[in-house]
């Protein structure tokens, strides 16, 4: 993140493109990168696309980063024509978080500039191509219910809480099955490396599905997609799952509730940790009505099929100078 404006500048001033429009994303230092290019990028609009953001990220403060990355994406803001965000979420979030950054700073905080960066930003939510899923539906082919956790296998995605709720299950002697996939990013994980013993006659997958078509055709089958998660701007992994008919229960945070329809929040999201167990054991008793049509029309607005064009007339707009501002 520090270093790859350079390397990213160099090999775009030998290619000798001549771009209507740079979209750079919120992990590229783009004051830099726009400095070194300057002689070719002057009179091209720049606009910077905020899939997460440093300035929330929960491991920089651990890791003693301060505010280094958090100033990168300021810096990164200040230097764009345009700030697109992947969901309302994460802008507000953004926004209520910079000027306690700022503040940091003994003198010339520049505190005006949260407003003028405001000024220039909008929503562009992530487009999916979720139709791909549906060459590999495939029926559910077991009454016992299938509990899907497709999520990094990371502390900020808060595993514990999920696998805790599991245990409470297995302890009810509730029937269940569960595959969790993901990406293990860390060394060692330890708390699923303890789940595949205490969960073995419950698993039916553990670790990362190196095949879509295998990954696919395991949400298809699954009949819940749980999160815990404290960190997640947007929801990808949630969306799909949901296309392909799982249930969510989530928490009342972070982008969830946008990806539920709000007159049938009680029945899917938990407002606090102690609340996942009761809601997940209303659902596997059945007391929860579930319509799978209306959770699945929440999520296909966010399709190629209809986002496509959406990015297409935003891009054009921004390339040919319509911005809300520019500069300073």
């Amino acid at each position: 993140m520090q270093g790859g404006a350079v390397t990213l500048a160099r090999e775009f001033m030998v290619s000798g493109q001549r771009p209507d429009l740079i979209l750079a994303s919120d992990m590229m230092d783009l004051s830099i990168f726009r400095a070194i290019t300057r002689q070719m990028t002057h009179d091209v609009s720049h606009a910077l696309y905020f899939h997460e953001n440093q300035l929330t990220y929960p491991q920089n403060s651990r890791q003693n980063h301060g505010w280094r990355y958090g100033f990168i994406n300021y810096a990164s803001a200040m230097s764009a024509d345009a700030l697109l965000f992947n969901s309302q979420y994460h802008m507000d979030v953004f926004f209520d978080v910079l000027p306690n950054m700022l503040k940091h700073f003994y003198d010339y905080n520049e505190l005006d500039s949260v407003d003028r960066l405001r000024e220039r930003a909008s929503v562009l939510p992530v487009g999916m191509d979720l139709t791909r899923f549906d060459a590999y539906r495939v029926e559910k082919t077991s009454d016992v219910p299938l509990i899907v956790w497709n999520h990094r296998w990371e502390e900020d995605k808060n595993p514990a809480l999920f696998l805790r709720t599991l245990y409470r299950l297995q302890e009810r002697g509730i029937e269940f099955q569960v595959a969790i996939v993901g990406e293990n990013v860390r060394h060692s994980a330890p708390e699923f490396d303890d789940a595949r013993m205490r969960l073995r006659d419950h698993l039916v997958h553990s670790g990362y599905v190196e095949s879509f078509a295998d990954y696919a055709r395991l949400l298809w089958r699954a009949d819940y997609v749980i999160s815990t998660a404290n960190q997640e701007f947007f929801g990808i992994a949630v969306a799909e799952a949901m296309y392909c008919g799982c249930v969510p229960l989530l928490p009342y945070r972070l982008n969830y509730p946008y990806l539920v329809p709000r007159n049938v929040y009680d029945g899917y999201l938990y407002r606090s940790d102690d609340k996942l167990f009761p809601l997940l054991l209303r659902h596997l008793q059945g007391e929860i009505k579930v319509d799978q049509s209306v959770l699945r029309e929440a999520v296909t607005q966010y399709d190629w099929l209809q986002m496509g064009p959406r990015y297409d007339a935003e891009l054009t707009r921004l390339a040919s100078g319509q911005r809300p501002a520019s500069g300073l």
